[in-house]
């Protein structure tokens, strides 16, 4: 099988066209806790079906991938603009693949949300049949842990891995919800941290504290669901988010609760954080990189045309999340998914999907070629895309569950905090 190493350099003059709006990865994500996805999961009665996941020692991939050879056919479902976009629609780096490795794909925009998309497949996947997906996107956090523990991911065979081996940045490597990637690799990742007027905030914000201050009494937002909340808030009472205990948990809480009753925090949001931040109804809230890199940036070349909002790393460190790539039980064609995983570890491959979806890549070898081939400074100097060392040294994960009772008593503690 190919892995397209031999697929041809970019066309800087392809960037050209490349300036429609460019809408947020989660400008359609709702988290609402235990919400309507969720309760549709739990009607379906996955909780009490999980099958223990198989060890990749234990795995017999020919029965999974053959001898190798793809059908020529790949089923990919993911978000609404989440790859690269020329301004006739098509995706450049899908073409690329496609010549590359001869496999046509049939690529749908059919998620907008983890939990209703999951809610879709799983029972599907519970009758034992195909989704009709080959690849799915699927973040961290609570939808990749579930499918995980229900026995619904196909297990990957490495040696067909190999430019994710070479390429991948070590720090989406072998992660707390996937150990030794035996059922994912990134897609596409952000940041959980701080954004900022910075027309009314002169002096940067540092720390998770600066959400607290009652100097901006009215004009705070954070969010509103059950990972991005409380794990930063956890953090910065210097406690371990996958070590961390109820009564922790409940310290946290607190501390959150009084700034929500004493009228700092002006609401939990929802994607309409950014709106909020950009009408002047929040002057600093909890943010998105992406969401900020995207609203910073020019008209133009597709942003929002905000210069002044700011994205800060919190000095205890950010949270870092992760958009993974997998293949569903009971996939038709997983030789071929497995082939465009690897494809898109090429950085030159990475650095077309990283210049148009600014948010951060896998593979930190594209920013030389987003610097040189594309010439996009402001992409490729750009932390919000391409972090430091220092800044990812930082980086903390979600919270991974270790059963559901634990993740509805973690539930019961936050969930009152931004609901109320």
């Amino acid at each position: 099988m190919s892995d397209g190493t031999d697929a041809p350099r970019i066309d800087p003059a392809l960037w050209r066209g490349l300036t429609q709006r460019r809408i947020s990865r989660r400008d359609m994500l709702k988290y609402t806790g235990m919400g309507a996805g969720a309760l549709a999961l739990a009607s379906c009665g996955v909780r009490g079906s999980a099958k223990p996941a198989a060890t990749n020692s234990a795995v017999n991939f020919s029965k999974i991938y053959d001898s190798g050879k793809p059908a020529g056919i790949l089923n990919f479902a993911n978000w609404e603009d989440y790859i690269d976009v020329d301004s006739k629609g098509n995706s450049p780096s899908l073409e690329k693949f496609t010549k590359a490795t001869g496999i046509k794909v049939n690529y749908k925009t059919v998620i907008n949300d983890n939990e209703p998309f999951l809610a879709k497949i799983i029972p599907v996947l519970q009758a034992g049949q195909d989704t009709g997906y080959d690849l799915i996107v699927i973040t961290n956090g609570g939808p990749v842990e579930r499918m995980i523990r229900l026995g619904y991911l196909t297990p990957l065979d490495h040696k067909y891995l190999p430019t994710w081996d070479a390429n991948a940045d070590p720090k989406t490597k072998n992660p707390n919800y996937d150990p030794g990637n035996k059922y994912t690799v990134v897609w596409q990742s952000g940041f959980t941290g701080i954004g900022y007027n910075s027309k009314v905030i002169t002096t940067p914000p540092t720390s998770f504290k600066d959400l607290l201050n009652p100097a901006y009494k009215g004009k705070v937002g954070m969010f509103s669901n059950n990972q991005d909340m409380p794990c930063p808030a956890l953090t910065y009472m210097g406690f371990d988010i996958d070590r961390s205990t109820p009564d922790q948990w409940k310290q946290a809480a607190a501390l959150v609760t009084k700034a929500r009753d004493d009228g700092i925090i002006r609401s939990f949001y929802d994607q309409s954080y950014i709106n909020a931040l950009e009408n002047g109804d929040t002057v600093i809230t909890q943010a998105w990189s992406g969401d900020i890199y995207i609203a910073s940036q020019p008209k133009s070349v597709g942003g929002d045309g905000y210069p002044e909002m700011k994205f800060v790393f919190p000095q205890e460190g950010p949270i870092y999340w992760h958009d993974n790539m997998c293949i569903p039980l009971h996939a038709q064609h997983p030789v071929d998914a497995i082939t465009y995983m690897n494809f898109v570890y090429q950085p030159d491959i990475a650095a077309m999907m990283a210049d148009f979806i600014w948010y951060v890549t896998p593979v930190p070898a594209a920013q030389q070629v987003v610097l040189d081939q594309i010439d996009d400074p402001a992409v490729a100097n750009s932390p919000l895309i391409f972090p430091t060392t220092e800044d990812l040294a930082q980086a903390k994960q979600y919270k991974v569950f270790k059963s559901p009772q634990e993740e509805d008593d973690w539930n019961s503690v936050w969930q009152p905090v931004y609901s109320s």
